[in-house]
């Protein structure tokens, strides 16, 4: 064999290693996922609730999967459940209320907040009574009895917020607890003057029952409030930092999703059950597409001056890369 061709035998072999391992390199590694992640299963605790659905959307269009991630919905029917699973070990993640999972954060628990998932719009959250029955305006009782869902404390402070701005003391506020059908029996019965609801039960209440909206507790303080994120335990996101890098990488396309209302009522009522003509009523809110420390810190300042928490939490030590190790 020539000098010659053994050169460009050479060259040849050298050329086709190159491209071997340049297609290994591209499979294995990329701008967007520059390494492996450590866990590919990732249970996701939540209600079925507007909040979620842009993940759902994500799933469907298969974010998660090009981020090497697998997602395992766990259905819990209350924020307290799904904290609960994420701390115990049962969900690598949950979406829970910002007031409880800032409550909890004051009392110690150790969070990393994986991103926002939703912010009240009007009438997204509102006081909404029967007509006929005495209470037309926020001012028509000034000892009025609501209703509001279980589990869900923010309805209270919400609504003692707005009542007060009416000229209604808080202190004379009196609260029961009440699922849903109950809530409306109780409103044709005159056990309650009023519930505090969000979406889609305000829809739903007001197709099936012929409610009405009282008063729109998403105004004045809090206009735009952001209401819930996705929140991991601490010690597990800082073993799995690829992992939760991932998870938020796709929940940002996911939430970019929700732009599209039509797509986010569809899904709302594949998730609720709920039939079309019910979920086109439905208010919507945002649907944040970053986690904006300002945003959440809002919601921790509102929760210190309403004496909800005693220390001021500073959300910066929530935030991914930032808590202490």
């Amino acid at each position: 064999m020539t000098l010659i061709r053994r050169l460009r035998r050479l060259s040849v072999l050298g050329m086709s290693m190159c491209v071997a391992l340049i297609g290994v390199a591209c499979t294995t590694i990329s701008p967007e996922r520059p390494y492996p992640v450590e866990q590919q299963t990732l249970r996701v605790a939540a209600r079925a609730s507007v909040d979620v659905v842009p993940l759902r959307l994500g799933v469907r269009r298969g974010f998660f999967r090009e981020e090497g991630l697998q997602l395992r919905f766990v259905k819990q029917p209350t924020d307290a459940g799904v904290l609960r699973a994420v701390m115990d070990g049962t969900a690598d993640v949950g979406l829970v209320s910002n007031y409880l999972m800032l409550r909890r954060a004051a009392e110690g628990t150790r969070f990393e907040v994986q991103g926002e998932a939703y912010t009240c719009g009007p009438n997204t959250m509102a006081l909404v009574a029967l007509p006929g029955h005495g209470y037309e305006v926020p001012t028509d009782k000034p000892d009025p009895i609501i209703g509001v869902e279980p589990g869900r404390p923010f309805g209270e402070l919400a609504t003692r917020m707005r009542l007060s701005t009416e000229g209604v003391d808080p202190d004379d506020i009196t609260f029961v607890e009440l699922g849903f059908s109950a809530m409306m029996d109780a409103l044709q019965s005159g056990k309650v003057d009023a519930v505090w609801m969000t979406e889609p039960n305000i829809s739903r209440a007001q197709k099936e029952h012929g409610a009405e909206i009282i008063m729109d507790t998403a105004r004045g303080a809090l206009m735009d409030f952001p209401l819930s994120s996705y929140v991991a335990p601490h010690h597990r996101a800082h073993a799995r930092p690829e992992t939760y890098a991932a998870f938020r990488r796709a929940l940002v396309r996911s939430q970019a999703l929700a732009a599209d209302g039509a797509a986010v009522r569809s899904e709302l009522s594949k998730l609720t059950g709920l039939d079309r003509t019910t979920t086109q009523m439905v208010a919507l809110g945002t649907f944040p597409t970053s986690l904006n420390e300002g945003r959440l810190q809002r919601v921790a300042d509102l929760l210190h001056r309403s004496g909800v928490v005693a220390e001021r939490i500073a959300v910066v030590e929530l935030l991914p890369g930032r808590a202490a190790s």
